[in-house]
């Protein structure tokens, strides 16, 4: 029972929030998170796309090491990487029984690894970049490179958002328990409890939506009143606001240290495999 209880509290909704909190908020002491965003960009511009057009053995295998070790060192929560693996598992796990239903075999599963991987190393680099940025810094490292202002602070308030949301999903979640009734007998497998929290957890999401429509025309109303939109097409007002994001030694460093990485694994990969 302890040990159960210790699991129901893992998943719980507040400690979900308090996850999303950490991981938007909590790692402004990493390495990641002290380099400059554009830098980051650069190096999940790479890790982000080239893996959909390596073949490589080797060259993926190097790459998923790199991206684990950046994953570390952005100090990743835990549920996040659960979420992750569990995702994974389950793509290629129906991919497997697929393949295997339509007449495939055992040489199906080397395929099913090497997709595996790639979508691995896309994720834990996606991961490893945006839990190193704060929803400020992320939003400020979009305008830095072009990107309109609606759109880097759409991003932004997403992230701020989040956690209220899920606060209130739970709320609306737990009213509709309090006026339903649960069925007095689970049946086979629990299937009618199941389909009960089925049925309820849809149902929670139209009023979720209603209230969220809401609350985003009041913010949009509020940030016009402040003039925040001309802000983002000013360019005085957004060289002020972004004059902290400049290139540092570390930056060159990191993209430095990558791009050799990324060579001598290429060379590696290349002409010994």
């Amino acid at each position: 029972m302890e040990y159960r209880q210790k699991l129901f509290d893992k998943f719980s909704v507040e400690q979900v929030k308090i996850e999303l909190l950490n991981t938007a908020y909590g790692n402004d002491q990493t390495f990641l998170s002290k380099l400059d965003p554009r830098a980051l960009f650069i190096w999940y511009l790479f890790f982000g796309f080239a893996p959909w057009f390596i073949h490589n053995e080797v060259i993926l295998l190097g790459m998923f090491t790199f991206v684990i070790a950046m994953m570390f060192l952005a100090r990743t929560s835990p549920l996040i990487i659960f979420i992750l693996c569990l995702g994974l598992l389950g793509q290629s796990g129906y991919l497997l029984l697929a393949s295997w239903f339509f007449g495939g075999g055992l040489s199906t599963i080397m395929p099913l690894v090497i997709l595996t991987m790639k979508l691995s190393i896309i994720s834990l680099a996606s991961i490893a970049v945006f839990t190193s940025m704060d929803p400020e810094k992320l939003s400020d490292g979009l305008l830095k490179i072009g990107v309109p202002g609606q759109v880097s602070f759409s991003i932004s308030y997403a992230y701020r958002m989040l956690p209220s949301l899920i606060e209130e999903y739970h709320h609306v979640f737990l009213s509709f328990r309090l006026r339903g009734k649960a069925p007095e007998k689970h049946g086979i497998l629990y299937w009618r409890t199941i389909t009960y929290f089925i049925k309820i957890a849809i149902l929670s999401f139209y009023p979720l939506m209603l209230s969220t429509s809401k609350r985003a025309r009041t913010t949009v109303e509020a940030l016009e009143t402040k003039g925040s939109f001309y802000a983002f097409n000013h360019s005085k007002v957004k060289k002020i606001k972004l004059a902290y994001l400049v290139f540092r030694p570390r930056d060159y460093c990191f993209l430095a240290f990558s791009f050799l990485y990324i060579v001598s694994l290429f060379v590696v990969g290349i002409q010994y495999f």
